[in-house]
């Protein structure tokens, strides 16, 4: 028997039946049609699938698409305003702080989350507060920039 699910995703009701051991990443990616978030590792160890319920960082792949009920979900998805990408996607991009793709929405949404706590981080804070999220192409140091660029550009 599924599990009959009202949430809200990027400010939008959504409502869908999952398997009552069916991840948030599969509910997003497989049921909804979200797929930003990415599955890395499948444990929580990578962060590729990061995304902000109720206002705090958490791993997909280590959710239930069951327990969403009554919740609000952020997605990489609902990061832009329409066609005007959001700071912390522009300096990714301007920093070449990208390049396979697949951890950068997670990155994004734990840098969205650090921001939104500490809209001032110093490099120190940047670099904990993505710890969670690993990389293999691009290496830290622009990923790094782009965030501490955002940051100054949002507290503007």
């Amino acid at each position: 028997m599924g599990a009959h699910v009202n949430t809200t995703i990027n400010g939008d009701a959504v409502e869908f039946v999952c398997a009552p051991d069916e991840s948030l990443l599969d509910v997003l990616r497989n049921r909804i049609g979200l797929t930003g978030a990415k599955e890395g590792c499948g444990t929580g160890d990578c962060g590729a699938c990061s995304v902000i319920l109720d206002g705090r960082l958490v791993c997909s792949c280590l959710v239930l698409g069951a327990e969403m009920n009554g919740k609000k979900l952020e997605t990489i998805e609902g990061m832009a305003d329409g066609a005007k990408l959001h700071p912390l996607q522009q300096h990714f991009i301007d920093g070449a702080a990208l390049q396979c793709g697949i951890c950068t929405p997670g990155f994004l949404m734990a840098a969205q989350a650090l921001l939104r706590k500490n809209p001032d981080p110093t490099e120190e804070e940047i670099r904990f507060g993505l710890a969670g999220n690993l990389c293999r192409c691009t290496g830290y140091d622009k990923i790094v920039r782009a965030v501490q660029a955002a940051a100054k550009e949002m507290r503007a």
